[in-house]
């Protein structure tokens, strides 16, 4: 905020660490306390780990495998704590940043090894909690550790929108903002890595996308008024090279690079595989010990 000349008092800097359970409490409760009777209008969850070089997990404090437990568990907690606040709000808007690893059915989620596969939940079944290393109950693999988590935050939104939406008004979002190669979730990366990333994503594929232009893209989908629909996964048709601009009808398709149109794009099965999403729901909220007492009211089942 200081760096792009926001002036002081416009803004409020809260301590938040989703990878601890009580953290994320007390920042509720602080929220609460410091906004007072107004309602919170929009909430965005954009905070990822990735560590794919690691060849074990880190873990949260609450004893969670690190990408799982920071990018889904503290975010699905945090969101359903401030729900009831939220309904209270006049065009209150929720998005979870999504990505295109998680999505088999593109190339970052399809071809790049490995796949997202949550498999049977069974490690998150079991409580997901150390020494249970992966959602599917597997070994420990750090690079679907994080298309996992994203899979996870795409059907919570998919499961937010199906549950509340109706009964609270809140448009419930996700989107994949293209590839932001510079930024620190890749300070996991090997450096001669983090130096070439960027010029091939800029001068090969053409998926590049700055951080200023990937967070005027967040700001489109909390705020803009064509972005009021709710149960949407968003995205941009840029400048890729992998990927052809407009179909033939004249509409946008495609994901990736700087530029484009703004459009509602299409998840893979997997990601809209209700059944899955139900039982992630279910298992997340077990896992984080979330009360039907503190969620907020009005969801269907």
């Amino acid at each position: 905020a200081k760096k792009i000349g926001m002036p002081e008092g416009s803004y409020t800097v809260m301590k938040l660490e989703l990878g601890n359970l009580q953290s994320v409490r007390d920042f509720v409760a602080n929220l609460k306390a410091f906004k007072s009777a107004r309602p919170l209008n929009h909430l965005i969850c954009n905070a990822a780990v990735y560590k794919p070089k690691e060849p074990e997990p880190a873990w949260t404090d609450d004893g969670f495998e690190m990408s799982m437990g920071v990018n889904h568990l503290g975010h699905f907690l945090l969101v359903n704590l401030l729900l009831e606040d939220m309904k209270r709000a006049k065009g209150a808007r929720c998005c979870i940043v999504g990505s295109i690893t998680g999505n088999t059915n593109t190339v970052g989620g399809g071809l790049v090894y490995p796949q997202a596969d949550l498999g049977d939940l069974k490690g998150l079944a079991s409580g997901g909690k150390k020494p249970i290393e992966m959602a599917d109950g597997k070994p420990f693999f750090g690079a679907k550790a994080y298309k996992d988590s994203k899979v996870c935050n795409m059907m919570t939104v998919s499961e937010l929108h199906r549950r509340y939406h109706e009964s609270t008004g809140i448009v419930f979002s996700s989107m994949y903002p293209g590839c932001i190669a510079e930024t620190a979730l890749f300070r996991e990366k090997r450096p001669w890595f983090r130096k070439a990333f960027p010029w091939f994503m800029k001068y090969v594929t053409g998926g590049y996308v700055g951080e200023k232009e990937a967070g005027e893209r967040l700001a489109q989908v909390i705020d803009d008024p064509s972005c009021t629909k709710s149960g949407v996964y968003w995205s941009w048709n840029g400048g890729a090279q992998t990927v052809g601009r407009w179909d033939k009808s004249g509409k946008p398709k495609g994901a990736g690079g700087s530029g484009g149109e703004i459009f509602e794009n299409t998840q893979s099965d997997a990601v809209k595989d209700l059944p899955t999403a139900m039982k992630v729901w279910e298992y997340s909220k077990a896992a984080v010990g979330l009360s039907d007492k503190e969620m907020a009211k009005g969801m269907k089942p």
